[in-house]
């Protein structure tokens, strides 16, 4: 049975584009229309949601930040959320320092995003055009709540990355990684990823783990993906995340999230 359904955004429904097909706005509102509650579980901030609002016309609960932040999209506040203390992050900072000297950091706050001088390239920007880098010992206070801890590299993989700093800093921060070829990793408290927020989200709705179907396709998605009863790592997805999930949807390019949903609402109406 299909109770809830559990969708990453970038790269499961959203492409480079900036759209979602409309075979897959078509397939959640038959999710809708036949009971079934969406959840979307993203790494991006409650600022970053529009394209849900502005294609899917979902005005529900999304999970952001990897799980740190519940957010009402209706309401535009946060139901709960798992903050990063200053000390934590500058400690961390100070050890990926020490690993890749040519790191560049920023933190997602629940009031805005702060970011070092150069760690956006492209000095045009639109995200520069709110936020103006400076050094972090100069903006982040012990006031601020820290939803997500970035840190990037020109050089390597994101994977290489990952497996250098992961170990160095668990003690501090939870780690993952979402770009594909970006070498930027994304850091939360400790034991806070998609999976434990969603499943405290379904059981507030009464909705075990076998009756979610959740969606996914890089390793800031593993954890959900093994948790829900029914994880799909996308075909296009990063090859951890696919051996992770019980189950693979077809190609982002062929709505394979579109495909898995319609068969399954079809096997539910038999």
């Amino acid at each position: 049975m299909m109770r809830l359904v559990a969708s990453d955004i970038d790269g499961t429904i959203l492409g480079h584009d900036g759209k979602i097909s409309d075979r897959t706005i078509k397939a959640f509102q038959a999710c809708r229309d036949a009971g079934v509650e969406l959840v979307f579980v993203t790494g991006r901030p409650p600022r970053w949601l529009y394209p849900l609002q502005e294609q899917l016309g979902h005005s529900g609960i999304v999970i952001c930040s990897n799980g740190a932040v519940v957010w009402d999209l209706e309401t535009e506040q946060a139901l709960s959320s798992c903050v990063l203390d200053a000390e934590s992050v500058f400690e961390a900072r100070r050890i990926i320092k020490s690993i890749r000297p040519d790191a560049l950091f920023a933190v997602e706050t629940l009031t805005g995003f702060q970011l070092e001088p150069g760690f956006i390239e492209n000095e045009t920007s639109e995200l520069l055009a709110e936020f103006t880098p400076k050094p972090l010992d100069q903006t982040l206070t012990a006031d601020d709540a820290v939803v997500k801890f970035l840190a990037i590299t020109r050089k390597g993989t994101p994977d290489e990355f990952l497996a250098e700093v992961q170990p160095a800093v668990a003690h501090l921060v939870s780690t993952t990684h979402s770009a594909p070829r970006t070498a930027m990793l994304e850091m939360s408290v400790p034991g806070i990823n998609k999976a434990v927020t969603l499943a405290k989200y379904a059981e507030s709705l009464g909705i075990d783990a076998a009756d979610v179907v959740a969606f996914g396709d890089m390793p800031n998605d593993i954890e959900m993906l093994r948790w829900a009863g029914h994880g799909y790592a996308m075909a296009s997805g990063h090859p951890e995340a696919i051996l992770a999930a019980g189950q693979q949807a077809p190609h982002f390019d062929d709505d394979g999230v579109a495909q898995v949903l319609e068969a399954k609402l079809t096997e539910q109406r038999v």
